[in-house]
């Protein structure tokens, strides 16, 4: 296992900046994912570190080796690094076999013979592909390559690896297995993981640490919980799928919870403050499409609405629901084992909603909430699936 420390970490195209300054630490074992969306700088980061890329400036020290210091004029190449790589097309080489593939990086290290063989065989073993050593690795699945290519970033034991968007060639089934494999071969080896992807369902499963980029800064950093439950931003709350955030001003402060009043409504939602707010300051209160549920209750309770079902898309386990609330549209999921089959909402149908103050969060207006106002209307039924 080995830390990483980043410092002032920088990286130019041209006179375009695609990172900007980092700072961060990844501790010795931990599994650490670089989340956001494309064009955010989160691979830029990870060839950075794997030394793909040559920063334009800043220090990157890799346990008690220093790897990049621009100051010094300091670079080691990938292959010095010893570190460990998964792209997300494989990168194997198609005219060896399987075995061949897994033993390349310990011809290269020099490994005797004997013990290589039995290193690739505990490879094999451990990605499931004991059989099929002798097989080239053109007539493999792509869960399988994927595997091999697992097993061979493996091979030489390094202290880290790092993994493009490894998964996201794969369908969504093999994608989670595959997955699970790769959280259980982390744990089993006890290395420090790098993981790049733009899912968020898949950061939250495997990660210790999130840590979400935007536009070549980090906007948030903290455990998949952190992120889930207390985005610190809109920008945040967007990305991990919070389908309703609504733009309001602070009407009341309760300890650590506060009530919005939505703008150009007369809506009022409680929630947890994720930053200081006092009574007038603009905020966001955000809340998941889940988090909104049918209520018995009548309208004059705090985070209740009644609102209008313009739409419902059946799932099958749940119905998700575009309302029409005081004028604007909300997104509402529903449990069918909640509902019997005669009391799903239809469209046309008035519906009494509520949202619970510890499920929702009133975000400070000063962390920058989605440039597109009408984001809202726009959102695919895709968007209330299962995150």
């Amino acid at each position: 296992m080995t830390e990483v420390q980043v410092s002032g970490l920088t990286k130019k195209y041209g006179a375009k900046a695609a990172l900007h300054e980092l700072d961060l630490t990844i501790e010795s074992g931990q599994f650490v994912t670089l989340l956001g969306p494309s064009g955010c700088g989160k691979t830029t980061t990870l060839r950075c570190l794997a030394g793909l890329e040559r920063p334009s400036a800043g220090r990157i020290v890799m346990g008690d080796r220093v790897v990049v210091d621009t100051a010094r004029r300091t670079f080691v190449p990938a292959d010095k690094r010893r570190v460990g790589m998964v792209f997300q097309s494989y990168a194997l080489w198609p005219h060896l076999s399987v075995t061949d593939n897994v033993a390349y990086p310990l011809k290269v290290a020099r490994m005797p013979s004997r013990e290589r063989a039995q290193r690739v065989q505990e490879m094999l073993d451990a990605v499931g592909l004991s059989d099929l050593g002798k097989r080239s690795v053109t007539a493999l699945s792509g869960g399988q390559q994927q595997r091999v290519a697992l097993a061979r970033a493996l091979a030489a034991r390094p202290g880290i690896i790092f993994y493009d968007e490894p998964l996201s060639n794969l369908d969504s089934k093999l994608r989670y297995q595959m997955g699970q494999q790769v959280r259980s071969l982390h744990n089993r080896f006890e290395t420090t993981s790098v993981y790049v992807t733009h899912d968020q369902e898949e950061a939250i499963t495997l990660s210790d640490r999130i840590i979400v980029m935007s536009e070549g800064v980090i906007v948030q950093s903290g455990t998949p919980s952190d992120l889930y439950d207390r985005p610190n931003s809109a920008y945040v709350a967007d990305f991990m799928g919070f389908q309703n955030i609504l733009p309001g001003t602070v009407t009341g402060v309760h300890g650590k919870t506060a009530d919005v009043r939505v703008d150009d409504a007369s809506l009022v939602f409680s929630g947890i403050a994720t930053g200081d707010v006092s009574i007038g300051d603009r905020a966001d209160i955000a809340f998941r499409a889940a988090h909104a549920r049918l209520s018995a209750e009548g309208t004059g309770v705090l985070g209740a609405f009644r609102g209008t079902v313009e739409r419902t898309t059946y799932l099958g386990s749940a119905v998700n629901l575009l309302v029409r609330a005081d004028g604007l549209p909300m997104r509402v999921r529903t449990e069918t084992a909640e509902l019997s089959a005669e009391s799903v909402p239809t469209a046309g149908e008035e519906h009494t909603f509520a949202v619970s103050p510890d499920r929702a969060v009133v975000i400070p207006h000063e962390n920058a909430a989605p440039a597109d106002d009408d984001y809202l209307t726009t959102m695919t039924d895709a968007a209330v699936a299962p995150r």
